[in-house]
């Protein structure tokens, strides 16, 4: 069965980086469009970061732009997020998806706490 799971979220300090993966099992991640979502308490879920199969086309949030990093090794079926520089308003869980823009399978997220 499709599996997606999330790893990497921590509690850090403002400004610090950290790297988020997602591991995909049961399906051929090669021919799939994905994506980085996050939700924080009492907000909408936000596009993060989404990316093409072959990592030719890559969307980013205004909000992200220039710190985030989304990328995939396809030989590894792993999904990445680079996040450097960090925020307080980056704090939510962040969730792996498997599409573009209409999403059929999502990790259960793992959860990112921007704080000093």
């Amino acid at each position: 069965q499709v599996q997606l799971v999330e790893s990497g979220g921590a509690l850090v300090q403002p400004g610090r980086s950290l790297r988020l993966s997602c591991a995909a099992s049961g399906f051929t991640f090669s021919r799939y469009n994905m994506t980085w979502y996050r939700q924080a308490p009492g907000k909408e879920r936000e596009l993060v970061a989404r990316i093409t199969t072959a990592g030719v086309a890559i969307n980013y949030a205004d909000s992200v732009k220039g710190r985030f990093t989304i990328s995939r090794d396809n030989a590894k079926n792993t999904l990445y997020l680079q996040m450097n520089s960090l925020k307080p308003e980056d704090t939510a869980v962040y969730y792996c998806a498997r599409g573009w823009s209409d999403y059929d399978y999502r990790g259960q997220g793992t959860q990112v706490t921007v704080s000093s």
